[in-house]
Order: structure tokens, then sequence, then C-alpha cells
């Protein structure tokens, strides 16, 4: 089958959907699909290349000329919440060569092919990694708190607190336009869990849709140079390990207010980047906290190895987060915010704790309690590997490709 994939990123542009994209298309490519990606241009990186039998297309829209008048980032570009004329012309440049079957689309370069759908003669299949169905934030809160529905006026000084007025009010109004237009072209939205389908009201819209995962690949690509690199780094072993963006939502204050009550702890290593919100790190690290930034996967998974267990103490509604999964992978219990779709992965007393979300003194006795018991974290440890393996790629790409076969005609 002939796919195409769209995402405004791709590795080496570092962020959970990127990095969820390369995996997908790579296992994809490697059942003998025939998989390219769409993407933009950073840069510094080539305009085409081939990546593990995936061919990866780079391209810029007009907006990212102008260096994202409306949406910026210094290390990353962003397709805007509407068609973007240029990228629209390149996406169809390509798509008449390539053909594809099925698009996959896991973010905003989304709107750009919307206008192209229907004589592209594809099927439209659109990942929901986040709650941008339904807000111009992706994040479904407003105050700091979970929102509780779009309403006009509330939306506009939201996002006017988040992009600027005058990014905000643009924001909003196509975010709208183009969730109309999406609701009625999409064949089929892949939810990443029970919770991001309910923040997307995909149920009360009556679209169609099938609730698959996130996943982590069985085998660890080598990094050359890792042991010297990176994985020297690290505190020995044993340490307690948080991977993710450095962001309030994320919930690392809350995690270094809990790590600075437990006495005699072992190191907490905090592995992530920053986005355009950030820094979220205070400017005085408590002790024996030690933070990297930007780490290759690979480099991450090595860390993972040599940790005691995972943290997710985030204070959103986290949609489906690979950190939990990768803790898991390797065999660490994971504590995590009774939130979102982290109660789709953790089971509590069994594979890891789930706490009330933004509650250091849970967060702390958490913690406490799995570091003063080697024989339970082993247990919840093993319990954890053990469930890993229904989020394995083996078990969750072949899901995808039901979607794609049954959309395209090939499967009742």
């Amino acid at each position: 089958m002939r796919i195409m994939m769209l995402s405004q990123s791709y590795p080496p542009i570092t962020d959970g959907i990127s990095h969820h994209v390369r995996s997908l298309s790579i296992e994809l490519a490697s059942a003998n699909h025939d998989v390219c990606v769409v993407t933009l241009w950073n840069e510094g990186l080539p305009e085409f290349e081939m990546d593990d039998g995936v061919e990866v297309y780079r391209i810029k829209g007009t907006l990212n000329r102008a260096r994202n008048v409306l949406y910026s980032h210094p290390a990353k570009l962003y397709a805007p919440p509407f068609p973007d004329p240029e990228l629209t012309l390149k996406l169809w440049s390509i798509v008449k060569r390539k053909r594809p079957q099925i698009v996959h689309a896991h973010n905003w370069l989304l709107h750009s092919f919307i206008p192209l759908k229907k004589n592209s003669g594809a099927k439209l299949v659109v990942t929901l990694h986040d709650y941008s169905l339904a807000c111009a934030k992706w994040s479904l809160i407003y105050n700091d708190e979970i929102c509780g529905g779009p309403k006009v006026g509330k939306c506009i000084r939201c996002t006017a607190d988040h992009y600027g007025h005058f990014k905000g009010g643009v924001t909003v109004m196509s975010s709208w336009v183009m969730g109309y237009f999406a609701k009625s072209v999409v064949d089929c939205f892949i939810p990443v869990s029970n919770a991001v389908a309910r923040g997307n009201r995909l149920i009360e819209d009556k679209l169609e849709f099938r609730m698959i995962p996130n996943f982590t690949r069985e085998t660890v690509d080598s990094a050359p140079g890792l042991d010297g690199q990176y994985a020297s780094l690290l505190p020995g072993s044993g340490y307690i390990l948080f991977v993710g963006a450095f962001t309030k939502n994320k919930g690392v204050g809350v995690l270094l207010s809990a790590y600075q009550a437990i006495q005699k702890a072992p190191p907490l290593v905090l592995i992530g980047y920053e986005i355009d919100k950030g820094p979220f790190l205070p400017i005085d690290i408590p002790r024996n906290v030690i933070v990297f930034r930007d780490w290759p996967h690979q480099a991450v998974m090595e860390a993972w190895k040599h940790s005691s267990m995972g943290l997710v103490p985030s204070t959103w509604l986290e949609p489906c987060p690979t950190a939990a999964f990768e803790a898991m992978m390797m065999g660490k219990p994971v504590i995590a915010s009774r939130i979102g779709g982290l109660t789709d992965i953790v089971e509590d007393g069994v594979d890891g704790y789930l706490v009330p979300p933004g509650d250091p003194i849970a967060l702390r006795q958490s913690i406490e309690m799995l570091l003063r018991d080697d024989g339970l974290r082993k247990r919840m440890g093993e319990a954890a590997k053990s469930k890993s393996e229904g989020f394995m790629a083996g078990h969750v790409v072949p899901q995808i490709e039901d979607v794609y076969e049954e959309i395209a005609g090939d499967r009742p």
C-alpha cells in the first residue's frame, strides 16, 4: 500500500510526535508498504533523504519563509492552522508523483492537504495526539484548569494569553473553520487514548474513529558513541528518571517540590527539551538533580535501562505519553498522575502508582515507597515489562494497518 505521512516535524527535530511518525513509518516500510513522509523544512536539513526505507520530503511554506509571522520557535517551524498556499502546491506535486492510497496526518500540516483531498483519490486518516480538534491550544487547559468546553469569548481570551492577541484570534477562528472541514473529509480518526477521544468529542459528533495507543519499537537503534557521549554522563544506576518537555503541564515543578522533601534520595535525572513557552526549570536546581537537554532517543532508552523508576507527574490531560511506555518496556515501575491517558497505561498498585495531579506530597510518598522496598520495585517492574508488550510496535502497528485496509476497501 502507498502511504504518505504528514507531520510538521520529523527527526532530527525532537518531540514526541516526530519520533512517533518516524517509528510508524519505518515499521510500515519494513512491512513492505511504500511509505513517504512530508514534513517542514528546517535550516541545515536536506529537502529529500532516505531514512531506513522511508522517503522524507521537507517543504517550506509562505509563512515559513517569513520565519513564521504567526507561529515560531527557535528550533523548528510550524504549519499554520489554515491552508498555506505554498505548502498546498508542494503537497500536490508530491501527491501527483507518489499517488498515495492513504494520507495519514498528525498535526496542522493536515490543513494544507484538506483542499487536495477530493482530487488526490486518497483516503485520509488523522491521528489525534492531543486535543487540537476541540482546542486551539491543543491542551484543553483554561486558566491552568481543565477546560469545561469551548465558547467564543473564552477561547479568544485564552489563546490571546497563549499566542498573543492577533495570533489568538486568527488561531481560534482558523481552528474552528478547519475543524469543520476536517470532520467532513477525514475518513477515520485515531485518538491515542480514551481521554483524547472524549476531549475531542468524537462520540458526540458521531465521527468514525478507532482508539489506538502510541507504541514503542521492540529494538532500539544503536547510537554511535552512545557509551562515551551520553551514558557516561549518567550518575551510575538506581537514579529516578523523568523524560519529557520542561513545561509546567508536565509537572516538573511538582516533581522538584516532591524530590526536595525526600531524605537521602538517589539522584533525580531530568532528560527533556524546552518549547516556545519555556523555560520552566527554576534557576536554582535542587541539589542532586541532573538536567540533560535534547538527548537522542537511543540515549534516552539507555538512561531508562539504568534507572530505578519512571516519573510522569503531568498536571494536564496527558494524551498518551510514550515516556511511560518506554520506562515499562525497560522493566521500570511508573509513578504517574491519575489524569488523561495515563489511566489507560498505569494500573495503580500493580505496575506503578497513580497519584492526584499537582500533589507533591502524594508523589513524594509514592517515590519513597518504591525506594524503601526493593522487592516491591522489582515486582512492579516485572508487571510493567509484561504489560508493555501490548504497547509494542508488533501489537499496535497491525491495528493501524487494519484501519488503512478497511477505509481503502481492501477489507470489509
